[in-house]
């Protein structure tokens, strides 16, 4: 027998799952599946790998010789981190390095309370850190190192976690590396993770990335050698892979030293494996794949080519935010292994689960712990163990714990979806048994053949990918040349893990200029082929792993005390904000609540139009400080007194920088030096610079009570996201106000400018010093007047940012995201003032230089019916444009939006200073120029500007397309602009 049979493995908390498949019968009714077999998880896990394989070659009569590979897909690790068991996580040292920032953004800010108290061990500082160019922000101090090291280890630490800003790009200097080599050799025996072996830029997330990693670091280490031991006792020789999160294969080394690529390969794998054996790669219409374990169930959307559909930028595993590539899935803690209790009267079901015990503590195997499995056997819907075990259960509880699952997975079918509409959904996993007959938000339920082993099937039929993410100089080499070097590096990588390379093809690419850094690059390629078992390496035990299987230690009994739980959420249907009156100075305020930040944060980045950073370091910043006692407060314009002294700014400098060095307090040291230069000890109130993306909290920074205690005016100064200081709608009426002005860098630099003979040159200046001074800077403009507010700034958009956010939070809760669109249209007054401009799903994203400046632009196909989700919305609204293409360039913001059909008439629909907004259709959120990625299903929505922008030539002049060098770009009002409502004149106590 040709060597070309391939075993796929899938140890799940409860089962083991086991199948050989002979790729060349892929088109059989059997699917080429020629044996499975399904054992009992062991807690030494080895032990039900070699039963599930022994017996599928036993059954098969396939010699161990002819075994291609052995691909092993888990959900031992994730499992762990949804159960917060402690057992197998262990706590993890933060060593954070930068010598000026990330420290009010701490490690562990977002994270839910009981991971928290579980992982959280120790949070420490040291010099270090880069610049967006890759210049030393502060060398390595290794004696801080040292004396980090000592506090570590009177803490009994072993896992630790080394994150420096911008260590992805860090080529030359290797601080992670450095500071590791110090920490290994001052904690013998410690493990040490580097973050830049983790994920890519985007510090918060890479640093959660990387301390899940080491958390689950020395559980992995075991599970893995276990997979070895296992092959072992098999005889087989074979190559060992274990499954990553985007289906591709991973050595067994590599796995045990990144398992946080692994964490939703289970679920990855199911997905695939529905899509094999039910043929749905075929071209049928979009299914929801729901994968019930033993533990947990995982819920997907998979599209009609047979592959799951992509989560957004960010991910949430486990309720961490992290920012490598999955499917968008949704894991909750039901299987058949789930505790089932009374809890005050009212019956639970999981999240914790008795796992791969279950047949010893299950009821119906003679144990004494009522588990899920037990329900389902006592309802008549499984015939699984003693029925007789069950039969003392009443009625009642079977009922209420059947509603419970039923609840349970109707929820989850519901967070993933984007549309109210029904559509098919494929149950596989070991616990398929659980499902109930049917489910809202289900056409029709369908069990594939082999569906209790399609996660082992979707293991067995992985393939091989490699990775790049480099930032190269462009100076000597075109940006085709350097893409190209970035995916030969990618094939190479993908050759080299064991892809045929005749087979390798690239599955994702994006180049993205470095912006205010010149001629630099960053490139990100994916590469996919089939796996060539010829070159792959075979798997033997070696002496080191021998000797720890030896010395390990039995693992404790898991604990099922109640986790910690979660805080409730807020319902946006009856959520009302606290307006007050000021009893001092009769004033009406809006009192900021963590529930009215959430929305501002949402609100703020749609109306950036895909640029002015993102707002989430800047809500968590503003969250801590709600909780530390601080308040931030609105009052509205007409409530200024007619001499007030008004202090405004936020951020300058390039978006890339703020995802690495987090939030800081760089504004509010720029307003105190602009105070001392104009010999002022206070101020009335504050405005904001601009209300797209973080700048559109920066306010609440500034005049929160930790600070300078003054209100935050409703209102700002450009209605969106623009990227320069002087596109401001004062600007446009009142030339020559915008010095003296002051910019900080957070980290000991300042600079004071006094005069200028026009608004341009005070922007280049600045601009030209910011990129100096490490690319961000806190900005405090020209105080003003009550009088200038009134009349220039654009009005009531703190309220419009917290209405379009509630839009969000009020369509996830009632499950219509695909009509959030329609919702913000409303809140910005209707058909008249903003409109669907086009739908569809971005097929490239182009990102380059013109006229000196960094451009890109993204491209979008109109949606066919096989790549929707299957389900039309009555609800929503005609697109201008249909069918076609539509092109939207973007410099930090998007500039117009450009349709062609498809007989090649092009036409313009929309173009700045109008609001050009790319929404992601899978989560209603606003997506900005870092997250335009290939794939993503896209609604584009267009709001009138502020009048604010058009009543004067100059306004068109300095924020019309013009102003970015499109000069053939002509400006046409997409509708009559709509004041946004007042949030204080709605909800005031009359």
């Amino acid at each position: 027998m040709s060597k070309h049979i391939r075993i796929g493995v899938d140890v799940g908390g409860t089962n083991t799952d086991a199948v050989a498949i002979d790729p060349t019968q892929k088109h059989t009714p059997t699917r080429g599946v020629l044996a499975h077999h399904k054992a009992p998880t062991t807690p030494d896990i080895t032990s039900g790998i070699e039963e599930a394989v022994r017996e599928v070659l036993t059954s098969s009569s396939i010699p161990s010789s002819s075994i291609a590979s052995v691909t092993v897909g888990t959900t031992a690790f994730l499992n762990s981190v949804v159960e917060q068991d402690a057992r197998r996580l262990s706590r993890v040292a933060v060593l954070r390095l930068s010598k000026s920032f990330l420290r009010e953004v701490q490690p562990f800010s977002d994270w839910p309370p009981g991971l928290v108290s579980i992982i959280k061990g120790y949070v420490g500082y040291v010099d270090g850190g880069l610049h967006i160019d890759g210049s030393q922000e502060a060398p390595v101090v290794e004696a801080q190192v040292v004396e980090k090291c000592k506090e570590i280890i009177e803490l009994g630490i072993s896992a630790v976690v080394v994150a420096g800003v911008y260590s992805p790009i860090d080529e030359t200097h290797r601080q992670e590396d450095r500071v590791r080599e110090i920490v290994m050799r001052e904690i013998p025996g410690c493990s040490v993770v580097c973050s830049h072996e983790v994920a890519n830029i985007g510090f918060l997330e890479r640093e959660n990335a990387s301390i899940l990693n080491a958390a689950i670091l020395k559980y992995a280490r075991k599970t893995v050698r276990r997979f070895r031991f296992a092959m072992n006792a098999l005889q087989l020789t074979c190559p060992l892979f274990l499954t990553q999160n985007d289906g591709t294969l991973l050595d067994s080394a590599s796995a045990a030293r990144v398992p946080v690529r692994t964490f939703s390969s289970g679920a990855t794998n199911s997905m695939r494996g529905a899509a094999y054996l039910a043929g749905h790669e075929v071209g049928k219409s979009s299914a929801i794949v729901v994968d019930i374990g033993g533990t947990t169930t995982d819920v997907g959307v998979l599209l009609p080519y047979g592959l799951p559909r992509q989560a957004s930028a960010y991910v949430t595993v486990a309720g961490v935010r992290v920012n490598y590539s999955m499917p968008h899935l949704h894991s909750i803690g039901l299987g058949g292994g789930s505790l089932v209790r009374d809890v005050d009267g009212k019956i639970t079901v999981g999240p914790d689960s008795v796992g791969h015990n279950l047949t010893t503590e299950g009821l119906v195997f003679g144990g004494s712990t009522l588990t899920a499995t037990d329900i389902s056997v006592a309802s008549g819907k499984a015939d699984i163990g003693k029925k007789s075990a069950v039969s003392q259960l009443s009625p009642e509880l079977v009922r209420d714990a059947q509603h419970r699952i039923k609840a349970l997975l109707e929820g989850a079918i519901d967070v993933v979806k984007t549309s109210p509409e029904p559509l098919p959904v494929l149950l596989v996993g070991g616990g398929s048994v659980l499902a109930p007959e049917v489910l809202a938000g289900s056409s029709q339920l369908i069990c594939p053949p082999f569906h209790d082993v399609a996660n082992a099937v979707g293991a067995a039929c992985s393939k091989v990918g490699g990775s790049v993410d480099i930032v190269q100089g462009v100076s000597n080499q075109t940006v085709a040349q350097a893409t190209e070097h970035a995916k030969k590096l990618a094939i190479q990588r993908a050759i080299a893990a064991g892809a045929v390379e005749d087979s390798v093809f690239i599955a994702e690419i994006d180049t993205m200029p470095l912006q205010y850094v010149a001629n630099r690059l960053r490139t990100i390629v994916k590469a996919v082929g089939e796996l060539d078992i010829n070159v792959a390496k075979t798997v033997e035990v070696d002496g080191d792993d021998a000797e720890e299987e030896v010395n390990e230690e039995v693992e404790e009994a898991k604990s099922h005390t109640q986790k910690v739980l979660e805080v409730a959420t807020v319902d946006p249907q009856t959520y009302r904000p606290q307006i007050v009156l000021n009893k001092e100075t009769g004033v009406k305020e809006w009192l900021i609540s963590e529930t009215d930040l959430a929305y501002l944060a949402d609100g703020c980045y749609v109306l950036g139009c895909a640029g002015g950073g993102s707002p989430a370091a800047s809500k968590i910043q503003l969250r801590d400080m709600l909780r530390a006692g601080y308040r931030m407060r609105v009052i509205d314009h007409s409530s200024l007194p007619e001499s007030a002294n008004i202090y405004w700014g936020g951020h300058m400098g390039s978006p890339a920088t703020s995802v690495e060095r987090l939030q800081s307090t760089e504004t509010v040291d720029a307003f105190k030096v602009l105070m001392e230069y104009l010999h002022h000890d206070t101020f009335d109130a504050v405005c904001g610079l601009e209300i797209g993306g973080a700048n559109g909290l920066e306010p609440f920074l500034v005049g929160s009570s930790r600070f300078f205690d003054r209100p935050v005016i409703d209102a700002d100064w450009m209605g969106r996201a623009y990227p320069t200081y002087w596109q401001t709608t004062l600007a446009v009426h009142t030339p020559g106000e915008l010095v003296p002005c002051a910019i900080d860098s957070g980290d000991g630099k300042s600079i004071l400018m006094v005069r200028a003979p026009d608004d341009e040159i005070v922007d280049r200046a600045l601009r030209a010093s910011c990129s100096e001074m490490g690319s961000r800077v806190g900005m405090a403009a020209k105080p003003t007047t009550t009088d200038k507010v009134r009349k220039h700034a654009v009005l009531n958009t703190c309220s419009m940012a917290w209405r379009v956010g509630r839009c969000i939070a009020k369509a996830e809760a009632t499950n219509s995201l695909s009509t959030v669109a329609e919702a913000i249209i409303e809140e910005a007054g209707g058909q008249q003032s903003a409109k669907v401009l086009f739908r569809g799903k971005i097929v490239a994203v182009e990102r380059r230089l013109y006229k000196g400046h960094s451009y890109g632009e993204i491209h979008i196909a109109n949606v066919s019916t096989e790549d929707d989700d299957g389900a039309v919305d009555d609800k929503r609204m005609p697109a201008v444009a249909e069918g076609g293409l539509m092109e939207i360039p973007f410099k930090n913001e998007s500039l117009f939006a450009e349709h062609i059909a498809e007989d090649g008439t092009k036409s313009i629909v929309a173009a700045v200073p109008d609001l050009i907004v790319v929404l992601d259709k899978e989560s209603g959120r606003a997506l900005g120029v870092p997250e335009f990625k290939y794939g993503y299903q896209v609604v584009v929505l267009g709001i009138t500007c502020s009048p604010r922008w058009t009543e004067t030539p100059r306004g068109l002049e300095i924020g019309g397309p013009k102003a970015f060098g499109y000069e053939d770009v002509e400006y046409k009002a997409l509708g009559v602009y709509t004041e946004p409502k007042s949030v204080i004149e709605e909800f005031a106590p009359k």
